[in-house]
């Protein structure tokens, strides 16, 4: 069975990179230990498909139906999609998973949520659903670079972050939650 909405399919990909995520940290025996690097791959590359589908189908399509004005919400989807695709270059640490976590739970609430991206994006694109579900489906993965631990690539991470409002997040403790780091 297909899935014939834009919240369903999108948020069946959510669910997909989110155990992606927790496989590549299911081993952490602290919030120091390495992260497992083959689902992180996969969970990166895929994470990057997943922006790249919605700045370049969804976005556009829904920017198109409202007669060229955007929806309200894009600009802050913008900006969490730049402090995501930003963390994505480092080399993973247990601070930058925990900051993508805190990111993408925060986010995911905004698209998911009722009156959300998805929601909205059901009610404006119904009647080409069909045509975009088959765009989003065989949208190829976009092209990954090695991780950059580069001297000027934590700055510009710190940057991107402080645009669309957070900061890094100190991993959780055993059994405890991440603090906000400057």
């Amino acid at each position: 069975m297909s899935i014939q909405t834009i919240t369903a399919f999108l948020i069946a990909d959510h669910r997909r990179l989110e155990a992606l995520l927790d496989a590549a940290t299911a081993t952490a025996a602290a919030p120091s230990t390495a992260i497992d690097a083959a689902p992180y791959a996969e969970f990166r590359r895929g994470l990057l498909r997943h922006i790249a589908i919605e700045e370049k189908l969804l976005l556009p399509a829904a920017q198109a139906a409202r007669g060229g004005e955007p929806l309200p919400i894009a600009e802050r989807l913008r900006l969490d999609h730049g402090a995501i695709a930003a963390l994505l270059v480092p080399t993973p640490t247990a601070e930058i998973v925990a900051t993508l976590r805190h990111i993408l739970e925060r986010h995911d609430e905004i698209e998911e949520g009722p009156g959300g991206l998805y929601a909205t994006c059901d009610d404006l694109l119904a009647r080409g659903v069909d045509a975009l579900l088959a765009k989003m489906r065989a949208y190829p993965e976009p092209p990954v670079n090695a991780h950059n631990d580069g001297p000027v690539v934590m700055p510009a991470v710190r940057r991107a972050l402080e645009r669309a409002g957070y900061r890094l997040v100190a991993p959780a403790a055993p059994g405890g939650r991440g603090a906000q780091s400057g």
